[in-house]
């Protein structure tokens, strides 16, 4: 019974490939659980193919086609691509202008098809890596910060080292030239945000959310600043402190396990990179104002974050898309883009001169290309440290956030600002010249 059950599947599901084949042509074929391929268009790829383990998939997915589904579905394996990368198969599925048109299915030929699939079940296996709380952080007294960081950067120092440069730069590459290595792209980004924000010899310079140490230690290396940085990450507090240690820049730079809320002090120059994508929305004036109140009059702040698209509306805006919620449910817990107008006016509602606004949205694409294929290659050692799940998440949200980048649903911006309190000039050069000298 549970053959002729199966015969019945299998047989529904090619039938249901060569249908859909005639209307994709996709460059890959399908692979099913009895190890058959069935081309999904009129020329594939040799090898290129998609992977369905069992017809319990198939079923779920049917019965409940949506991105969380397949997410979960891709996590566990039960989904699984062969022959290529996932941004690779998106790219040559996109060359071939493959497209999923509802209108041009026949909806009676595929329930009458897929009825032996909608009978079948699988084991209700759940994604194990996943954010406990409430992932959206948008109830701000249930929002627990050092929890979403610690879910995120705390996965382990070794994981992070395995696609990161040597730096340790967990954020935007610069490249001068597309042509150029992830290496030399992130010690450009430090060089460039060192100049954006005019270094001098003895400055104090704070860096809020400071990683791993890496723009610190260049900035005390190179521009002779006096350097503090903060995290709520231990694995980064701890990588970072050890930094310090063996470059011998203890006079130097100081780094603590601190919310920037509890900051006190001036400084002569402020860097937050990568860190108000985690702040949240409602939080802006607060995160703002306390920014301002560090820093001396005419000091400058450099903001490098991810952006969304803005909408026609803010009910529009605050919706979350079904690719965001799950980005906080497994990668992100608390996370949240604003979008480019709203941050500028965010900070100048809080005492701030807008200097320069650069959009890198492409830099990102290509720096998160590199991620994607560094762990990739390094496959057999991040499943041996976080296990395959957790390992497959990552590789999912490194190709789809390059992809996003790439075509423009997410950007990313520098902002340069000045507090500016007392009437007057800036004090800034009448000229970007500076920014890109030998």
């Amino acid at each position: 019974m549970t053959d002729r059950s199966d015969d019945k599947r299998l047989k529904a599901t090619k039938e249901l490939a060569l249908y859909m084949a005639e209307r994709l042509d996709a460059p890959f074929s399908l692979e099913l659980w009895d190890g058959s391929l069935t081309p999904l268009g009129k020329s594939v790829e040799p090898g290129y193919k998609i992977v369905v383990r069992s017809a319990g998939t198939l079923g779920s997915l049917l019965r409940r086609p949506s991105m969380a589904n397949l997410a979960r579905h891709y996590a566990l394996g039960n989904i699984d691509l062969q022959g290529a990368d996932l941004i690779t198969m998106i790219e040559k599925a996109r060359a071939r202008r493959v497209r999923f048109r509802g209108s041009e299915l026949s909806k009676g030929y595929i329930l009458k098809r897929a009825l032996p699939l909608l009978l079948a079940f699988e084991d209700k296996a759940d994604v194990q890596h996943r954010y406990a709380g409430e992932e959206t952080g948008r109830d701000l007294s249930r929002r627990d910060e050092m929890k979403f960081i610690q879910f995120h950067y705390d996965v382990g120092n070794d994981f992070y080292q395995l696609f990161l440069d040597p730096e340790m730069q967990y954020s935007c590459a610069y490249f001068t030239d597309w042509n150029n290595s992830l290496e030399q792209a992130q010690r450009d980004k430090l060089e460039m945000i060192c100049r954006k924000l005019r270094l001098k010899e003895g400055e104090r310079f704070l860096d809020v959310g400071c990683g791993w140490g890496g723009l610190l230690c260049h900035a005390a290396k190179n521009y002779g600043v006096i350097g503090h940085g903060v995290t709520l990450s231990q694995a980064q507090h701890d990588f970072a402190l050890e930094k310090v240690k063996r470059l011998g820049l203890e006079d130097k730079i100081t780094i603590e396990l601190r919310n920037y809320e509890t900051l006190d002090g001036q400084y002569d120059k402020i860097a937050s990179i990568g860190m108000y994508e985690h702040v949240g929305i409602a939080n802006y004036p607060f995160y703002f104002s306390k920014l301002n109140s560090l820093l001396k009059d005419r000091g400058l702040l450099l903001n490098h974050g991810i952006t969304r698209k803005a909408k026609k509306s803010a009910r529009k805006f605050r919706r979350i898309r079904p690719e965001n919620r799950l980005i906080r449910k497994y990668i992100f817990p608390g996370s949240e883009l604003d979008h480019i107008g709203h941050s500028v006016e965010s900070m100048e509602a809080q005492g701030f001169e807008i200097h320069d606004v650069e959009g890198w949205r492409e830099h990102y694409a290509l720096t998160c290309r590199h991620w994607h294929q560094r762990l990739i290659a390094r496959e057999e050692e991040a499943v041996a440290q976080v296990g395959r799940e957790k390992y497959r998440l990552w590789i999912a949200y490194l190709a789809g956030v390059s992809l996003g980048f790439q075509d423009g649903s997410i950007r990313i911006f520098q902002t340069l600002a000045s507090k500016h309190k007392a009437k007057g000039g800036s004090g800034l050069p009448p000229t970007r010249a500076d920014l890109y000298r030998p």
